[in-house]
């Protein structure tokens, strides 16, 4: 029992205080940004794009769409007039797509009603419904000690019947079609889906692969997008503590 407390003294606690408060990002690499005022509308960045995330808008320059963009940062190499930068942010989950792909303000038209129905705790069932297990191995490290989500009352069940929220990663497979609508179906309502990672969101590097679906809103309501490949464990919990309305909503730039 003393080495026990020996180890209290001796080491710090290890349990991030984020989002109390801010997370050191110096070494963090975030969303991808591009500056319209460097920017010569070359089209190198969207002919380089694997997953086609860029696209040009009405004035031609060039808009990323998060919810497919993979971070790779190919876009940053291949830019001659160094207009794309990558940024620190993270926290970009939003419950619309549209919000991801710059569209903001149609985005708040239609979104839906805040949840607020799940008081202070929630339970949630994991789905991988065909990923490559990259946006699984950062879900597991929402329960390490550095991230500890448990603090919030966010638990992770075994049984669909007792969770709140689902949280699916993957493009969805056709193998696992039937499995995530039957998981869907034993959730008791109300409840939550989150689209955790670029897979989920629109499909990804594999959204035009012949057994795959283009992400998971061609079968399920989706209250939270999630980007990146994968996303870092606080840009999860970034995304379930913004399905709850229990943290503050940071707008995405344009770019």
């Amino acid at each position: 029992m003393f080495k026990i407390f020996k180890k209290f003294i001796q080491y710090p606690r290890l349990t991030l205080k984020y989002p109390d408060q801010p997370l050191n990002t110096a070494n963090i690499h975030g969303r991808p940004s591009i500056s319209l005022n460097s920017c010569v509308s070359c089209g190198k960045c969207v002919a380089s794009c694997p997953v086609e995330a860029i696209v040009f808008n009405s004035k031609n320059y060039p808009r990323i769409h998060l919810d497919k963009c993979i971070f790779c940062y190919t876009c940053a190499e291949v830019c001659p007039a160094f207009a794309i930068h990558i940024t620190e942010e993270f926290e970009l989950a939003e419950k619309n797509p549209l919000a991801l792909r710059g569209e903001r303000e149609l985005a708040e038209k239609i979104s839906r009603t805040s949840h607020e129905l799940f008081g202070r705790s929630l339970q949630i069932r994991e789905i991988d419904a065909g990923s490559c297990n990259g946006c699984d191995y950062e879900i597991n490290g929402l329960n390490n000690p550095f991230n500890d989500i448990e603090r919030f009352g966010i638990h992770f069940v075994a049984s669909p019947r007792h969770a709140d929220m689902l949280l699916v990663t993957g493009p969805v497979t056709h193998n696992m079609t039937s499995a995530l609508l039957r998981t869907y179906e034993a959730t008791p309502d109300p409840k939550l889906v989150v689209a955790v990672g670029a897979c989920a969101c629109s499909g990804g590097i594999f959204r035009d692969c012949y057994a795959v679906h283009k992400g998971i809103g061609s079968l399920l309501p989706i209250d939270i997008y999630i980007p990146g490949c994968p996303p870092r464990p606080q840009a999860i919990l970034y995304g379930i503590l913004k399905a709850l309305d229990r943290h503050p909503a940071k707008p995405i730039a344009n770019t």
